[in-house]
């Protein structure tokens, strides 16, 4: 069946040009003033373009401190501990490599199937049990489990801001309907650098786009 006469297509083609057609267009339906700008909007509008969704805009919360750390940890070769392997692939490693950044899935821990089914936990909340003293320093990516979400912040509680145990940058984008919102209300409520969108809605490759955001972000400053 040829296209009906009433469906218009945009004529980008190439994949820079849809990009950059794509942000204009983000741009145009959430005009001036915006609820973030320069660096900060660039990560927001990367979010929106992931989602299809401008309406997250009014939901997403950044914090210029989760900016400024999770671009020097980026700059000095990080490690990015990530809930799912989705979001893991989700960052490209064209844009991760040239900065020395390495991703590692939580989900790829050797026995956590089995240490999770011994304590009668998520392997997501098992893993983060596991790893949270290894995190400091570094950018944590959740976009699927409440539950990885709820064990770091059980693990930092009480910790000092200046903490060593505590990541450069957290992303809390859990989606769901169990806790997702609980969880990352409860990041939104602390002083840790960090990324979040409040509500249900979120997702590995919400996740990943903040991360991707930033890493553009970083290489741009590094190229200029």
């Amino acid at each position: 069946m040829p296209m009906p006469a009433d469906i218009v297509c945009d004529a980008a083609s190439d994949p820079r040009e849809i990009e950059r057609r794509s942000f204009a267009l983000i741009d145009e339906a959430i005009p001036e003033p915006r609820p973030f700008t320069g660096a900060l909007w660039h990560v927001a509008r990367r979010c929106v373009h992931t989602l299809g969704d401008v309406e997250i805009v009014s939901s997403l919360r950044l914090s210029q401190a989760g900016l400024e750390r999770g671009l020097a940890a980026l700059r000095a070769g990080c490690m990015i501990f990530t809930d799912t392997r989705m979001a893991a692939a989700g960052m490209p490693r064209r844009r991760l490599e040239p900065l020395g950044v390495t991703v590692e899935s939580m989900m790829s821990l050797p026995y956590l199937e089995e240490v999770a089914a011994n304590a009668g936990v998520t392997r997501a909340r098992a893993a983060v049990e596991l790893l949270a003293p290894r995190m400091g320093g570094q950018i944590v990516a959740i976009g699927n489990a409440p539950t990885a979400l709820l064990a770091l912040l059980e693990f930092l509680d009480g910790k000092a801001e200046d903490d060593e145990a505590v990541p450069a940058l957290i992303i809390g984008m859990p989606v769901g309907f169990v806790n997702a919102a609980q969880s990352k209300e409860w990041l939104h409520r602390t002083a840790w650098p960090h990324f979040t969108l409040l509500g249900r809605k979120g997702g590995s490759a919400a996740a990943a786009a903040c991360v991707n955001a930033l890493a553009t972000l970083a290489l741009e400053q590094d190229a200029g």
